[in-house]
């Protein structure tokens, strides 16, 4: 009887290796070496769960720069009306449409004066640097895990 198999017994299976990329130097690396870390980051909503709001997690090529990283951050101001804007962004590009404040309010966890404020703070930023926001951000890939 004919064994498909047996005809590739010895030959090595080639398996993509999967790789990361260094929020820092851009330097590509095997998945399995990644050094990460969680930093505060106000910009950062994560897609599926409200209790990483706040956090990104970044990805380095080493500790060595996992640490320039997260030091980075830690000089950027957390800006509590930032993410706010980010909660609302995401309930807005999530699900069926919201229609209205109290339920965006349900949809984010926030209160009317804290979307207010949000929205205040959204107006303001786009008005001093524009819609696109300054490019070159380093590790601003996305928040998700």
């Amino acid at each position: 009887m004919w064994k498909p198999w047996k005809r590739f017994k010895g030959a090595a299976q080639q398996r993509p290796v999967p790789l990361e990329l260094c929020d820092l130097c851009g330097t590509a690396f095997p998945e399995a070496e990644a050094v990460t870390a969680d930093v505060p980051d106000s910009s950062c909503a994560h897609p599926a769960h409200d209790g990483y709001d706040g956090l990104r997690r970044i990805t380095a090529c080493g500790t060595e720069h996992v640490e320039v990283l997260r030091e980075e951050y830690l000089r950027r101001p957390f800006v509590q009306e930032e993410l706010w804007a980010a909660k609302i962004v995401r309930a807005f590009g999530s699900g069926p449409p919201v229609r209205g404040l109290e339920e965006l309010g349900r949809r984010t966890g926030l209160h009317g004066p804290e979307i207010r404020r949000a929205i205040a703070w959204h107006n303001e930023r786009l008005r001093r640097i524009g819609p696109g926001g300054p490019e070159g951000t380093a590790g601003r890939r996305g928040c998700g895990r």
